[in-house]
């Protein structure tokens, strides 16, 4: 049986995409922060585990990064995007099993990676506009909170 959506199709592009982890605990907390908090609603989506540490020069990542730089040529030329949203999210399990880092060194790792990865963004899209965000965990209030990374040098 074919399922239809109750939700309206909205034609217009928002100009923008997000790069974050695949992770499907945080998803809707991704994109709840980017419709309602940056009011970005449609916005593009390049979600794959670790997200940003993708594009950030780590050698375990280096065919994801090929895919992800191939993504967002696409998108800036088909969607003619202005702006890219990066986010990282604490306790990222990409960090502990794939780059095979001590958990204390997750969140710094993550920091320097949003930098990393803004200025690749910069490099291959020639997007100025990028952010980056560190999605914070409350396990006791069971929410999420995003405080911005500062990506220019």
């Amino acid at each position: 049986m074919a399922y239809t959506s109750s939700l309206t199709y909205e034609p217009e592009r928002i100009h923008a995409a997000a790069i974050y982890c695949s992770d499907g605990r945080v998803g809707a907390h991704f994109d709840d922060f980017l419709t309602h908090g940056l009011k970005l609603p449609r916005y593009d989506r390049v979600a794959l585990p670790g997200g940003p540490a993708s594009l950030a020069g780590h050698t375990e990542t280096h065919l994801e990064e090929k895919g992800v730089v191939d993504e967002l040529r696409f998108l800036v030329e088909a969607h003619e995007l202005e702006r890219v949203v990066l986010i990282a999210h604490q306790g990222c399990a990409f960090y502990g099993a794939r780059l095979k880092l001590p958990e204390a060194y997750l969140e710094p790792q993550q920091r320097i990676d949003l930098l990393k990865a803004a200025d690749r963004v910069r490099e291959i899209t020639g997007i100025t506009e990028v952010d980056a965000f560190f999605a914070r965990l409350d396990l006791d209030a069971r929410r999420i909170s995003f405080d911005p990374v500062s990506v220019t040098r």
